[in-house]
């Protein structure tokens, strides 16, 4: 006879997943009883199975499959409860021993470790259905989530929207530890999962953010195993979001693919950074903390054998135990073999070398590194473990040009399906090998291509859809026009008829959506005598033997475009800080022209912002002097328009406030423009208004960035930041680049996976 599960799922094909996995956990529970528990009727299993069949039933199962399915697992409970009725009598209960495999065993369709041994922890709860109470372990919100499963399988068919709300995306992993959460999103299976689709394919949805506001509607989510998706669109169009529905379930994706979401840095405590890493894959650290459990529990009942007599009840009991430890056992290690566990800690050293840190700083405990360097390790956890689905919040915000080298060889060979928000134009040619648009509450597919790529076959179709409309609409008013003259003609009149049936025939076309276009401007400044800013031997270090700089010979122009690159800790910043004269140097010297003024933008700069005050008020109290009307033109000019300066900068999204932050570091009128990572939080059309700016400013910029468009677009030089000193760079970024992740091979870092 076929198992219970199914059984269930052959006259289910047209019931939502959840609930079918609702139901067979359901009968796998009841399954799980003895008979003498129906017999004083603590369970009524007719009730039972009656509840399940109008649960399948309601979510558009056919009456009659039910009905007969609900017949042969009545008969089928009926022998498995007398079958463990039976054994109980020989075993005992074993319901609060470490493990009994037997619970595991009889419900192979989804094995979850935790889901078992919440099982076998007798921690009951009341449930009332059919008008009475009864005892039961059923996971109360999965009932509930699969009650609303059903509710919106019923809207359906009704011609409703699916909708959910993004408003209870309300960071879980705050509320429980990551162990917890990462279990609850990808509970671990026995048995092989071959043959089953890692597609994914979600149709008809709508989606929300807290505030009721659509960000999708109708739409559609096609993810093929294997691909990498580049998700992109302007700031505050609801990518995050999106992101977040899939990394929770709150989207449809089938239980059988593991996703894994990197968004938040890691929370710092004494564990070694590559032991966390190696901690990020939970299944892996269950499954060797079941293994070495079971152990103890073996030598435990061998040690307990030799107190009882060989042919007593007792010594049956501990057979039993063992017999079902050992099977269990052996389940555990051909998971971890086919995990490669033997493997896991030089891939985790691997891919933190690649990400930046030292044999030394892999053995520093978590809370020692700053916040950009946690977010480093919960990318390095997600890499490690490898899910189905891996979702990227632009992540090469928080790496350096190195660092995006590595990970982009890394994603080139992963062999899941990744889906990455960022827009990082070399980054996602790199890596993406299709492109999502999100825009206008749709998502648009361009099979095949990489950024650039797509951008012209946006362009292209923006621009057959534009002629397309002029073309209609200039056929309309011909139409109209005719029939305006001649309507009332008893010569034309005929004419004018068919002329509006034709108008009417006509499909309506919408205006092509338009992308609203932004300019920055720096302004011009008058030009200076040189030395504008020159270093001669200069060395730097809080003390004379551990030095950071060390005899640096370099100088900035008023025609400089500098872009200033290397690993992250590696004295960039400081370089800068010292040209500033923020920082003496130890020994050198740092010559800058008098009447120099430079304007310093901080990829901190959120920091030193009062988000309670408005952009117009924060900058005139900053940098008094000016009409409020002065303020606000001077904002237009960054693309903070309308009433958007008057707001509450609290209400800004981060590419806003970047941009008033570039408005402010103008209103000295500076002649060098020192730049650190200027483009976090910037959309495309920023990234592109603020190339462009830079290309036409008058005076110099030095640039510390990981974007390698932006450098390759706007700087003539490159200074490496390395070995404790800078040097010009012979090549161009992409030259650097080559250069990185040649050294990178030649280290053994960048790998096949």
């Amino acid at each position: 006879m076929s198992s219970i599960g199914a059984q269930v799922r052959k006259v289910t094909t047209a019931v939502d997943p959840i609930v079918t996995d609702y139901a067979v956990g359901y009968f796998n529970h009841l399954s799980k009883v003895t008979f003498d528990a129906v017999q004083s009727k603590q369970l009524d299993l007719p009730a039972e199975v009656d509840f399940v069949s109008a649960l399948l039933v309601d979510a558009g199962a056919q009456k009659n499959s039910i009905d007969t399915l609900a017949k042969n697992i009545l008969e089928q409970l009926s022998i498995q409860l007398k079958e463990n009725q039976a054994k109980l009598e020989i075993t005992g209960d074993t319901s609060k021993r470490l493990l009994d495999v037997n619970i595991l065993k009889s419900h192979n369709e989804k094995e979850n470790i935790n889901a078992s041994l919440n099982i076998l922890g007798v921690n009951g709860s009341d449930i009332e259905h059919t008008g009475r109470k009864m005892e039961t372990r059923v996971d109360l919100k999965k009932l509930a989530k699969a009650e609303q499963k059903i509710a919106k399988k019923v809207a359906k068919r009704n011609n409703k929207f699916v909708k959910y709300e993004a408003s209870k995306l309300i960071d879980e992993q705050s509320n429980e530890d990551y162990d917890s959460f990462f279990l609850k999103i990808n509970p671990l299976e026995f048995g092989s999962a071959a043959g089953k689709s890692k597609d994914i394919k979600i149709d008809s949805f709508d989606l929300y953010v807290g505030d009721g506001q659509r960000i999708l509607s109708d739409a559609q989510l096609t993810l093929s195993f294997g691909h990498r998706y580049g998700l992109v669109g302007q700031n505050g169009i609801g990518k995050s979001t999106l992101l977040r529905a899939l990394s929770r379930r709150e989207l449809n994706v089938p239980n059988h693919i593991s996703i894994l979401h990197v968004e938040q840095e890691l929370r710092g405590d004494d564990t070694l950074a590559l032991q966390s890493v190696l901690d990020a894959d939970v299944w892996r650290k269950q499954l060797i903390g079941e293994e070495t459990k079971i152990n103890e529990r073996l030598k435990e009942i061998e040690s307990l054998r030799g107190e009882f007599e060989a042919e007593s009840l007792e010594i049956k009991k501990l057979d039993n135990e063992r017999e079902d430890l050992e099977n269990h056992l052996l389940q555990i290690d051909e998971k971890l073999v086919e995990m490669e566990s033997d493997k896991a800690e030089a891939r985790a050293a691997s891919i933190l070398y690649g990400l930046g840190f030292s044999t030394d700083a892999q053995q520093k405990p978590t809370n020692s590194f700053s916040g950009g360097w946690r977010m480093r390790l919960s990318l390095a956890r997600a890499l490690f473990c490898q899910p189905d689905l891996l979702l990227l919040d632009e992540p090469s915000n928080m790496l350096d040009v190195p660092s995006i080298a590595y990970l982009a060889e890394y994603l080139k060979t992963y062999p899941s399906t990744v889906l990455t928000v960022s827009h990082d134009r070399a980054f996602l040619n790199e890596v993406a090998t299709d492109i999502i648009y999100q825009h206008n509450e749709r998502l648009d597919y361009y099979r095949g291509q990489n950024f650039d790529s797509f951008y012209t076959t946006k362009e292209e179709r923006n621009k057959t859809a534009q002629k397309e409309y002029e073309n209609q609409m200039a056929y309309r008013k011909h139409l109209q026009e005719f029939i305006d003259k001649y309507r009332y003609n008893a010569a034309k009149s005929q004419e004018a008829q068919s002329r509006i049936k034709k108008l009417e025939k006509l499909p309506v076309l919408e205006p092509p959506e338009q992308e609203k276009s932004i300019n920055f401007h720096f302004p011009d400044c008058e030009k200076l005598s040189p030395p504008i800013i020159q270093l001669q031997d200069v060395s730097f270090g809080y003390d004379e033997k551990n030095l950071l700089l060390k005899d640096v010979n370099l100088d900035v122009q008023m025609d400089s475009r500098i872009a200033l690159v290397g690993a992250n800790g590696c004295g960039k910043t400081t370089l800068l800080k010292v040209m500033m004269e923020e920082l003496r140097p130890i020994s050198g010297f740092v010559s800058r022209n008098g009447r120099l003024r430079i304007g310093y933008f901080t990829q901190h700069h959120v920091d030193s912002m009062d988000l309670n005050a408005s952009a117009v008020d924060w900058m005139s109290q900053k940098y008094p002097g000016k009409t409020d009307e002065e303020y606000r033109r001077h904002l237009g000019s960054f693309g903070i328009t309308g009433t958007l300066g008057l707001q509450k900068m609290q209400l800004l999204s981060g590419g806003q406030k970047s941009r008033v932050a570039f408005a402010a570091l103008c209103l000295n009128n500076p002649h060098i423009l020192v730049l650190d990572e200027p483009s976090n939080h910037l959309d495309t059309t920023g990234l592109e208004a603020l190339v462009d700016a830079l290309k036409n400013f008058t005076g110099g910029v030095l640039m510390v960035s990981h974007d390698i468009s932006i450098i390759d677009n706007v700087c003539k030089e490159i200074w490496v930041s390395e070995n404790g000193t800078v040097n010009r760079f012979n090549g161009t970024i992409y030259d650097y680049r080559d250069y990185i992740i040649s050294s990178a091979n030649a280290a053994g870092v960048v790998k096949k996976h």
